[in-house]
């Protein structure tokens, strides 16, 4: 379930962190945008309102968010880390002719095999690719 913008903000207040403007602003854009943008998509964006704005701010703060739990980052293409305002355990889907990234639930937790019984795992993820729904509809309405 996608966080509000408000329970985020108490959250950065339990965990001490300094509710600068600029951090407001890109939880808020996390928040209220949720499209898995990449930090140069949050710079981009926010840097219309806040001028001053860095790229060394936004990524200071997407990593204070990910180490507060707040953010999680996704790495889906090798090239590109997007930030996911949704920390629970889900899959994403990234269509591969629009670029949208989807989230789709899935237990992570039923999926280590027997084979990694005596591995740590950090981490867990589930990624597909293909192509969505409105995408699908495009190639067929073509033919």
């Amino acid at each position: 379930m996608k966080p509000s913008f408000e329970d985020l903000k108490q959250e950065l207040k339990i965990k001490n962190i300094n509710l600068s403007h600029q951090r407001l602003k890109v939880l808020e854009y996390l928040a209220q945008k949720h499209c898995h943008p990449t930090a140069d998509q949050i710079f981009t964006d926010l840097q219309k309102d806040i001028p001053t704005l860095s790229k060394t701010t936004v990524y200071n703060t997407l990593r204070i968010m990910i180490d507060a739990g707040l953010v999680s980052g996704i790495t889906i293409e090798d090239h590109e880390t997007r930030y996911d305002i949704v920390t629970e355990s889900h899959g994403h889907f990234k269509c591969e002719s629009c670029g949208t990234i989807f989230d789709f639930p899935i237990d992570i937790d039923s999926l280590v095999p027997g084979s990694l019984s005596n591995f740590k795992i950090n981490n867990k993820n589930v990624y597909f690719k293909g192509l969505c729904p409105r995408c699908l509809s495009k190639i067929h309405e073509i033919k």
